[in-house]
């Protein structure tokens, strides 16, 4: 475990999960989207855009819906098999844009 004081910060104001960064220097922002590498370990049947997933970031566990499948990539070398497939499914790893439920 990591612990620290910020000046003029109590205890009682930082909750878990809160992230921190500088203010002034690229300060942490919500995201809209994000690109994920997936590999599908045991899933039955495909899966297509729109399909939301439980993820767990850290301490937020969010649904992310699968917005695009961009690519289908080797497991082991991470080379481009397929562009824009219409589904996975186990033992697939994608390149997938990712959108999450709520703000993360």
């Amino acid at each position: 475990n990591v612990g620290f004081n910020v000046k003029n910060l109590s205890v009682k104001d930082i909750r878990r999960g809160y992230v921190c960064g500088s203010s002034k220097n690229d300060p942490p922002r919500e995201c809209e989207s994000f690109n994920a590498q997936v590999i599908v370990m045991n899933h039955p049947g495909q899966i297509t855009n729109g399909y939301a997933p439980v993820l767990d970031c850290h301490t937020s566990h969010i649904a992310c819906k699968f917005a695009s499948l961009d690519s289908k990539i080797d497991r082991r070398s991470g080379k481009e098999l397929e562009k824009e497939p219409k589904a996975i499914k186990s033992g697939d790893a994608a390149i997938v844009k990712m959108v999450p439920s709520k703000p993360m």
